[in-house]
């Protein structure tokens, strides 16, 4: 399949052509047709699989068949400013030949950034993309026309829910017509999402990409050392492997903050990306970091998303995520586009547990690297005592009685 099987608007096309894009990916190729058809849909893809593109060109396709074009034709909500500008960037480059405009609407500009962000709004732009509190802003200031709304897409559903997000999009949501035509996509599909599509979508067709295992281009990687030690292990690997492109997460802004400071001083070109720093800062080091004037990129789970980076070697898990999907998108920064990448993971000696749970999530053993003498010792796994809670007898002195099955006898449920 290409893209003239989807009998796009040419000037659409033309921009398609231009940037040198000829065959879809396995979600724009499930998702176009769908969107074409004028079905609400919900789609699971993971970032990386060219899940912007499978909304953003049905949609514009659709803005450039309207015969009269509404003051805001399209709205597109996400998480953070990164992704709205990630977004924004990429409309910019598509719609080179159609005369679609766009905007991103994110908060902590200044009052002329807000400004033009309220013109905009008044005056009427073509898409919208924007962060849900900034929105609601200009909503409660009044002037903001989305009566005539076409399209509503809500990018990384998900992660909008995580950060408490639902009341404000359920608000946003009030203000559109009922007709419009609401497309929803996220990274992982739990039930809270799919009882949240409930609420907004009519009849949705489904499309799901995402898998919960990494590209295969990754070479996973762990290493079994205390905390005190990481700092020095990860100078070690800096220092010593051939890496032009790096992301190190830490877990919280305050280590971050703390292993910026630590890695500068080994003459490492290196920055923090945090929420502290104002928005022209987190532009800057960005924009930095995609020409490679900067090689290490230290921050939380902010980057893990919304972050479109090509070419990154090797990213760095400073701490064990809390949950396997964060791993899957942490790692997912890497070996994109069918490229390859390293990722290592720090494993210390309260993380056996939630790391093994990731393992067990992808259905694999990551590969063990030996710490070096010269960094300390490894953290031993704890050995499980033979006499544990299934051999003790409870209070009343009885013994339950279990029916007897094999551990790994296989599970034929639907599903499994």
């Amino acid at each position: 399949m290409i893209f003239t099987d989807f009998n796009f608007d040419e000037r659409l096309l033309d921009g398609l052509n231009s940037m040198g894009f000829k065959s879809p990916t396995p979600i724009q190729a499930q998702a176009i047709p769908l969107i074409q058809s004028k079905h609400d849909l919900i789609a699971c893809a993971q970032t990386g699989t060219g899940k912007t593109a499978s909304y953003l060109l049905p949609v514009m396709d659709g803005i450039c068949r309207l015969a009269k074009r509404p003051p805001i034709s399209a709205l597109i909500l996400a998480p953070t400013r990164e992704l709205a500008l990630q977004i924004d960037q990429q409309i910019e480059g598509l719609a080179y030949f159609t005369g679609i405009s766009s905007i991103a609407i994110y908060g902590g500009g200044n009052g002329i950034e807000y400004e033009q962000q309220r013109k905009s709004l008044r005056e009427g732009v073509d898409i919208v993309i924007a962060t849900p509190g900034r929105l609601i802003a200009h909503l409660n200031a009044g002037g903001v026309l989305l009566n005539d709304i076409q399209f509503l897409v809500l990018d990384e559903a998900d992660r909008m829910l995580d950060m408490g997000f639902q009341e404000d999009l359920l608000h946003i949501i009030r203000k559109l017509p009922a007709s419009r035509q609401t497309l929803l996509f996220s990274a992982t599909m739990p039930g809270k999402i799919r009882t949240f599509a409930q609420k907004l979508l009519k009849d949705p067709k489904q499309v799901n990409i995402a898998t919960s295992s990494p590209a295969e281009g990754i070479l996973q990687q762990c290493y079994r050392v205390y905390d005190e030690n990481k700092n020095s292990l990860l100078v070690d690997i800096l220092k010593n492997g051939d890496y032009k492109s790096v992301i190190v997460f830490a877990s919280t802004k305050e280590k971050v903050k703390r292993l910026d400071a630590d890695l500068k001083k080994t003459n490492l070109k290196v920055k923090a990306f945090h929420s502290d720093l104002q928005q022209d800062e987190r532009q800057k080091i960005l924009l930095d970091f995609k020409n490679r004037k900067l090689n290490v990129l230290v921050g939380t789970d902010v980057l893990s998303r919304g972050i479109d980076v090509d070419g990154i070697d090797l990213v760095v898990n400073f701490d064990v995520p809390g949950d396997p999907e964060d791993y899957i998108h942490r790692i997912g920064r890497t070996a994109r586009a069918e490229s390859t990448g390293t990722a290592i993971t720090f494993v210390n000696n309260k993380d056996f547990g939630k790391f093994k749970s990731i393992e067990e999530h992808m259905d694999r053993k990551v590969d063990q690297v030996p710490l070096s003498g010269s960094i300390g010792e490894e953290p031993k796994e704890p050995v499980k005592s033979r006499n544990n809670s299934f051999n003790k007898k409870p209070a009343n002195g009885k013994r339950k009685i279990f029916n007897k099955k094999r551990v790994n006898e296989p599970n034929n449920s639907p599903g499994a």
